[in-house]
Formats: structure tokens, sequence, C-alpha cells
């Protein structure tokens, strides 16, 4: 009994360092199930900063945690136009997109230096089938990839600027604080122009919006440090203001 929890307390260990701990740790994963997804993880040198993980067309054969850095998505229409499509933090998991088709539709390049953590998909489908707290925890995975599309379209659908940026970083500020990490002040690991193509945006807009955001006191922004200063107010951008409490008639 001893050893099992000497294991348990080296993968956790290791799961942290490498973020599978947002993958398989909040699903009550025991000691054994655990090592049986710690031994299918293979790890990957390091990716540079601006290098590519997969591409669009190529076959699905893992998914993959970013361990450190992040990663963009991009899309290449019928013209050959590109656009920014997802963000990826460390502790994401990446390749969801081919899992209808078992090819990638898109394309992930390292915003930084970053390293992975890849997991072959025929090998965790078997773990998955044995272990059935993984396979829900998967399961919420992909949902939340669905509300970050989701939200994706409703920045777009949105008329002004400063709304569309307001949402889009209570979004980070959300997944950085899922992750475990301050949701109140984080760095952007995107450019300006990485941001203007994810919103349907012109990189002026971007940093002009920035700075009047900053200047209004609901944000502090240094190169691509970013602190919230007022998340009251950045809700009510996203939101709309706070409906005052209605009075009970006598």
């Amino acid at each position: 009994m001893s050893a099992q929890v000497v294991d348990l307390d080296r993968l956790r260990k290791s799961c942290a360092q490498c973020s599978l701990h947002v993958l398989c740790l909040p699903a009550g994963i025991g000691g054994s199930d655990l090592q049986q997804l710690d031994d299918i993880v293979r790890n990957k040198r390091p990716l540079e900063q601006g290098e590519t993980l997969f591409r669009a067309g190529q076959n699905l054969g893992s998914l993959f945690v970013a361990r450190e850095g992040a990663f963009k998505t991009l899309a290449t229409n019928q013209d050959g136009d590109v656009q920014v499509i997802g963000f990826h933090l460390p502790g994401e998991l990446m390749g969801l997109d081919a899992l209808g088709s078992g090819h990638h539709a898109c394309e992930a390049q390292a915003l930084t230096r970053a390293t992975v953590c890849e997991i072959p998909l025929t090998q965790l489908e078997h773990v998955c089938s044995k272990v059935p707290g993984l396979q829900h925890q998967l399961l919420r995975i992909i949902g939340q990839g669905i509300n970050r599309d989701q939200t994706h379209m409703e920045m777009l659908g949105r008329r002004q600027a400063p709304e569309r940026l307001a949402l889009f970083l209570h979004g980070l500020s959300e997944r950085y604080k899922l992750l475990g990490r301050p949701g109140d002040q984080f760095m952007l690991p995107m450019s300006r122009e990485d941001i203007a193509s994810y919103l349907g945006m012109v990189i002026e807009t971007v940093s002009r919006t920035l700075t009047k955001m900053q200047d209004d006191g609901i944000i502090s922004v240094r190169g691509r440090q970013l602190q919230i200063l007022d998340m009251a107010r950045l809700d009510a951008m996203v939101h709309g203001p706070a409906k005052p409490a209605s009075r009970a008639h006598p």
C-alpha cells in the first residue's frame, strides 16, 4: 500500500510539471489508472517560436498538451488568406479538431518556445475504455473547446471593438483561472497582430482599444504583461451593466 502512495505522489508531481493534471487529476483517477496514462505519454523535444506542431490535412495520430509555452491555430481559406482561429495555453489539449474527420483542419504553431507532451490516440482510447473517469474528463475538455469556439463566434458578431477585446480578455482570465493561475494578471503570449486576426480587426484598432482601456483604468498593459485593474467594469463590457435588484411590492 505504501508503495502505491509513493508512486501516486511521483505521478502527481510529474503531471503537475507537464500540465496533465488538468486532464486527469480532477477526475479522481487512482494510482494504478494514473500509471496507465503516464505510461503512454511521450515527451517531445522543445519547439522553437514559430515552429509547427501539426499541419492542416495531416492525419490524426496523437493529441497534445503544452507542458510549457502557448500555441495558436491557423486556418487558410481558398483565397490563401490565413486567419488565427484559436489560442492554446499551457495545460490545454490540442488536436481535437481532427477527431471527426481523422485529419487536422488547421495548423498549430508555437507562439513561444514550448514543450509538449504527446498522447498517442490509439493508446489513449485503450486506457479510456478501462478508466471511466478519464472518459468523462475528456468529454468535459471537448465541451470546453466547443464553448471557446462559440465564444469566438460571439466575438466576431459583436460590432464594437471594445466589446470584442473585452470578451477576449475576460475569456483569457477565466482560462488562466481554470489552469490554477491568477486570472487578473497574466502574460499575453500572442502578438497584437495575432489578436487582431483572431478578432477580425486591424492591429491599429487593437492597440488603440488596449490604450483606451488602460486610460480608463480597466487594465494595465506593459508589453505583453496584462493586469486587470477593474474586473467589474470588464464584466460590464462583456455582459452589460448589472441590473439593480427589484424592490418587493407591498
